[in-house]
This record gives C-alpha cells, sequence and structure tokens, in this order.
C-alpha cells in the first residue's frame, strides 16, 4: 500500500518550521492551516480474494466513482476541479457485450440503500464522448444524490477495518465525514485501486497529527507541504515546499517544481450563483447569476479561445427539452443568455412520467453567452429553462425534486504540444471534461459561499387523500374513467353512423341504376 499525504498552504497561511517534524519513525504537524488532499493507492491482489469489491473490479476495465459535498468550498490550485454535488459513477466494463451484476449491489452496500441502481444496463446512461482521443472517458455514468459519506465510512469500518484491527484505519475512515471530495479509481491496466479525499480547510485549530512509519517494508508514506506560486507559463501550475517519505528521510527536503494543469482556479470573486424563481409549477427556470468579474476572459494565453459552459446533472425527476435548447433561433438563445446546447445524454423522453423513467437521469451541456460590450449591470443571468415529470401521487399533493448546482467553468484550448498527463494532481473523468479535446484548459468558477449547492423544488401531484369537493382522488379517478368511455362510445358510435349511411346510399344507387336499365 502507498499512501500520499499532501498539505497545500494558500499565499497568507502562517507557517513555522517546528509545525511541521520529521523523526526516524514518524512525521508530526501541528496547528497547520492548509488544504489536505490524502491519496492510498493498494494492488488488487492486497484485496481480500473473495471480497465484492475485487469481484466488481475483475469485471471491469475502469471503474472511477466521483463523490461532492453539498456545501460550498472555495478550491485553490492544484484542487480546483468540481463535479456536481452527489455520487458520480464512471464505469466501463471488461467484457463490451456484458457488464458486472455485481457492481449495483456494490454500490448499495459501500453508499447506502439510497442508490436507486439495479444493473449497469437499466440504470446508467451513455455519455457523448465528443473526444474519442480521451482515452480516460467511460462508456457508463451514472449519478445519485448523497448527503453524506457516513454508509461508507460504516461499509469501509465494516469490511476493511474491523478485520486488520486497525485502529489507525478507523481513524482516516472517520475523517471523510468532513471531506469535500472523494474519489475512488481504478483500471485494468494498472491493477491500482487508488482512494483520494479532499479537505479544502483545516479543522478548527489546524491539521494536528502524527503519521507513523509504516510497519511492513512494502508499504510506503509519502508526505509534502506545498504552497502555490506564479508560472512563468500560463498553462502551468507552480508548487514549491518541502517533501519526505517517513520512514526513510532524515529531514523535510526543499522542492519546487511546475507542471501544465487542465484545472486552474479563478480568484473567489468569479463566482455564480443557482436559483429557481418562483412561482416554479411544472416547467422551472433554472438561473445561474454570475458577477462581473466572473465575466471577465481568464488568464489563458492570448492565442487560445475561451468560451464559458455549464454542465448539467438532472434526476429523472427533471429534464430539458433538447429541441427547445437545440434550437438555432437567435432571439430564443439571446433571452436566455445562451450560445448553443453542445451535448446531451439520457433520459429525454418528453412525455414519460417519472415512474416509467428507468434511467437516473440526464445530463446537459451548454454554452453560455457574455456581454459583447461593457455593462452597467452588477450580475448577469444565465436561464435554462426545464421541465419536471409527473410524479406519484401523495397524501399532501406535493412531492420533492433536489436538483444539484451545475458545475461553471471557461473551457480554453491550449497550446499544441502540451502534455496535460505530467500533472501528479491530474483529475480526469468529471462528466464534462470529455467533452472537450485532451488539451483543453479548464477555469472553474466558485459556487456562491455559504450556499447549499441543492436546490429543493415543491412539485404538485395528484393528492390521494385530504382533498375536498369534485378534486378527490377517487373522484379524479372515476371521472377519467368516464371521459374516456364517453370518448369511446362517441367514436363508436361515429362509426357506425357512417357505415349505415355508406349502406343506406349504396343500395339507393343500386336501385336507381336498374331503373333506368328497365
Amino acid at each position: 500500500m502507498k499512501r500520499r499525504i499532501t498539505f497545500v498552504q494558500p499565499d497568507n497561511a502562517p507557517f513555522d518550521p517546528s509545525q511541521a517534524e520529521l523523526t526516524a519513525s514518524a512525521l508530526s504537524v501541528r496547528a497547520l492551516d492548509a488544504a489536505r488532499e490524502d491519496r492510498i493507492t493498494v494492488g488488487l491482489d492486497e484485496l481480500p480474494e473473495e471480497s465484492q469489491l475485487r469481484t466488481v473490479l475483475r469485471q471491469s476495465h475502469e471503474l472511477h466513482l466521483r463523490w461532492s459535498t453539498e456545501r460550498s468550498y472555495h478550491a485553490l490550485a492544484p484542487f480546483a476541479s468540481r463535479v456536481s454535488p452527489g455520487l458520480h459513477v464512471f464505469y466501463t466494463p471488461l467484457s463490451s457485450d456484458r457488464s458486472s451484476e455485481t457492481l449495483c449491489p456494490l454500490l448499495r452496500a459501500a453508499f447506502g440503500d439510497g442508490v436507486d441502481c439495479t444493473n449497469p444496463e437499466d440504470s446508467f446512461i451513455t455519455p457523448p464522448l465528443l473526444s474519442t482521443r480521451f482515452a480516460a472517458s467511460a462508456s457508463l455514468q451514472f449519478h445519485t444524490r448523497l448527503p453524506s459519506l457516513e454508509p461508507l465510512v460504516e461499509f469501509i469500518g465494516r469490511t476493511a477495518c474491523e478485520q486488520r484491527k486497525d485502529s489507525a484505519c478507523l481513524d482516516n475512515a472517520r475523517s471523510l465525514r468532513s471531506a469535500d471530495s472523494l474519489d475512488i479509481d481504478y483500471d485494468s491496466i494498472s491493477h491500482t485501486l487508488t482512494l483520494t479525499g479532499l479537505w479544502t480547510s483545516p479543522p478548527s485549530g489546524g491539521w494536528t497529527e502524527v503519521v507513523r512509519k509504516p510497519i511492513s517494508d512494502a508499504d510506503q508514506v509519502e508526505f509534502g507541504l506545498l504552497s502555490s506560486d506564479k508560472a512563468v507559463d500560463l498553462e502551468e501550475l507552480k508548487m514549491g515546499g518541502l517533501l519526505a517519505v517517513v520512514g526513510k528521510d532524515k529531514k523535510l527536503k526543499p522542492t519546487m517544481f511546475s507542471f501544465p494543469s487542465r484545472h486552474h482556479p479563478l480568484p473567489k470573486e468569479a463566482s455564480y450563483e443557482v436559483s429557481f424563481p418562483p412561482p416554479t409549477g411544472l416547467h422551472p427556470t433554472l438561473s445561474i447569476s454570475m458577477p462581473q468579474s466572473s465575466l471577465q476572459r481568464p488568464p489563458a494565453p492570448d492565442h487560445a479561445t475561451c468560451a464559458l459552459h455549464t454542465y448539467l446533472t438532472l434526476p429523472s425527476t427533471v429534464f430539458g427539452d433538447q429541441y427547445q435548447l437545440g434550437t438555432s433561433d437567435s432571439l430564443f438563445l439571446q433571452s436566455h443568455n445562451l450560445v448553443a446546447l453542445r451535448a446531451l445524454a439520457g433520459e429525454t423522453d418528453l412525455e414519460a412520467p417519472d415512474w416509467v423513467i428507468p434511467r437516473w437521469g440526464s445530463t446537459w451541456l451548454l454554452e453560455l453567452a457574455t456581454p459583447k460590450t461593457e455593462t452597467t449591470e452588477a450580475n448577469w443571468t444565465a436561464t435554462i429553462p426545464l421541465h419536471l415529470r409527473y410524479l406519484d401521487p401523495s397524501e399532501s399533493g406535493y412531492r420533492s425534486a433536489d436538483i444539484p448546482w451545475p458545475v461553471v467553468f471557461w473551457a480554453c484550448t491550449a497550446e499544441d504540444g502540451t502534455k496535460m498527463g505530467t500533472n501528479p494532481f491530474d483529475r480526469t473523468n468529471l462528466g464534462w471534461d470529455g467533452l472537450f479535446g485532451p488539451r483543453t484548459m479548464f477555469f472553474q468558477l466558485q459556487p456562491s459561499p455559504s450556499a447549499k449547492l441543492v436546490e429543493h423544488i415543491d412539485v404538485p401531484v395528484m393528492r390521494l387523500r385530504g382533498a375536498e369537493g369534485l378534486f378527490q382522488a377517487r373522484n379524479i379517478e372515476l371521472g377519467t374513467v368516464l371521459v374516456v368511455g364517453l370518448g369511446f362510445l362517441w367514436v363508436v358510435l361515429r362509426l357506425v353512423r357512417v357505415a349505415w349511411s355508406f349502406g343506406v346510399g349504396s343500395k339507393r344507387h343500386g336501385g336507381t341504376s336498374r331503373t333506368k336499365k328497365d
């Protein structure tokens, strides 16, 4: 097993050399103000032989899980990339004609029974891979709302830590409760499973921890304490600080390095806010409001072409009209501050109610318009008309639809020959990155601080009980049957009348002909 712990301090964070001390057997940090990434890599042969996880991985060409919290957080370099809140699963089976039958049971066991997944063929969608050269794009995609990683914490403790009777394992698992994001990656080429947790801000009082030397010589713990600096090339990120291998190095070693990066952060002022202006009804409009600082061209090279985009991850309860959003009508697009619908995947049936939709939902990539000239308005708003599906009846007459915030970012072309894969913090398989070329640079807007990144909408449905007068469920049901029955009888009567008229007319015509002949 290999573990890599990286602390990245913001520019204004204080640091004293005594806050990080390395001995022959351990490394300790004290009151450290920094973001933290903790990455654990294990080989497939290190997993228990009969474990459900190992069975799934053996049947997978690649499997990538991305989870993000519903809390708003500020991400600094090199951790700028984002996905919408919830659990995202990107999966390619080892055999193209058969997926793993145990993947969905594993997801439910690890993340809770709320994961509505039966099997990949019925529950996953197929994303549009516009960049065929982007080899890291999986063939199937799934998303579900997951406010907490508590089920995963219990699963790790039950399946991994208790068998090993490892208290440090339990502590590491429990720390996921406060994580801002979690990535789990596997591919059949390396045969390694990687878990990466990110905490963008320290706990109260800062990070204070002792990391001990691994017991086994085959295990390794790498430590890094870094901060970002201004890179020479705009495509690159530059980091500097201290590195060490716990139990092998005698002292922390200074380092300075730079690398091309797909994902770049923008200042806190470059933010956005999402809302659904009331009344929402059955046709809500998603509103993305951005200050002027979000509309300024990102710090990409002068030769780069940049455009502002948003990527929506919509549950099955809500959907967009592909014909409406995919229109070339300039008046419609300008009225919503949109440029074009660039990609979509998933459930787009305009008439189907939610209870007949087999898959989890849909994804939408739209290019947003920006002001052509300077404007005095404080905020710039792009709006996306959506539609709610008919949901099951309820006793209250309402059901809820929870819609995660989309991600909003600038996409800029990078110079030919730029090798993004040299980034030690590289992050792919986010759903939207595979819709661009492999050398595209992304500049992420920050969600509004203190906002919850899930919007809640009350959807009107038929009321089962408690309604008064004519609008009782029983009356509506009987009225529907009566109207359908009367309509059917009317159609039959019209058909009979036409047939009768045709028969009478034929007889009259035949009689007249015989009279003239005689």
